[in-house]
């Protein structure tokens, strides 16, 4: 029987999403898999980058933003970048997403969108993203919030990880919380053997733009690290 290709399992997973989730008053969820022009874009990306049985790290951040993979569907990918590095057209507005921005920089810097996507895969901890009074949300900006996320991102980062394409070393994508809840996640549930940790491309753009290409190599060294694990 020939095996499921990455890009079919991440369809089933995404597309399969629930869309009600309990969370407190005020807080919401971007859902954007109902939307027609997602699904082509997400179904065109993952079927040119992930169309295969290769083993893949995942780079695990917070959760999507609005004007990222909130209207993509795809982790750290906008509309602009989508277009112009990925040769995906699509009809949504290129508004540049700054953590995109870094991203894709990286990306160029390890050799192009092609050798990081058969190698790595974006994903979140959070697999909705979220938002409070029209702004983006973390999963782990209130106790109240986290605490009612918990089974949910309990039982969808265990089923990402349970693809069999998905080795155990993980980069963690932010050096504060999103690591922190990691690490617990880890000592419960046991699912990776190791977790690297990078800065948070956001973090980077917006205190240490400066020191930008500095970052970009320890993107690169942690690429390498996990890769020879």
């Amino acid at each position: 029987m020939k095996a499921m290709t990455f890009a079919k399992q991440v369809f089933d997973f995404y597309f399969t999403i629930p869309k009600d989730i309990s969370l407190p008053e005020g807080v919401e969820t971007i859902y954007p898999f109902d939307n027609e022009e997602t699904r082509r874009v997400m179904r065109t990306f993952f079927n040119k980058y992930y169309d295969d049985t290769k083993p893949r790290t995942y780079l695990i951040g917070i959760n999507p933003g609005r004007l990222g993979s909130g209207i993509t569907g795809i982790g750290f990918a906008d509309a602009y970048h989508l277009e112009n590095y990925c040769d995906i057209p699509n009809s949504f507005d290129k508004r540049v997403e700054i953590s995109a921005a870094f991203m894709f920089e990286v990306m160029e810097a390890y050799g192009g969108v092609e050798k990081f996507y058969k190698d790595f895969f974006f994903t979140t901890v959070m697999p909705l993203g979220l938002l409070k009074e029209d702004k983006n949300y973390n999963y782990y900006d209130d106790k109240e919030t986290q605490e009612s996320l918990e089974p949910f991102i309990t039982e969808t980062l265990l089923k990402q990880m349970s693809f069999p394409q998905a080795k155990p070393n993980i980069i963690c994508v932010g050096t504060g919380k999103n690591l922190k809840y990691l690490e617990a996640f880890n000592t419960k549930h046991d699912c990776f053997e190791s977790i690297e940790v990078v800065p948070h491309p956001r973090w980077v753009m917006q205190y240490r733009r400066k020191e930008k290409e500095k970052y970009i190599q320890v993107y690169l060294d942690a690429l390498d690290k996990v890769l020879h694990r």
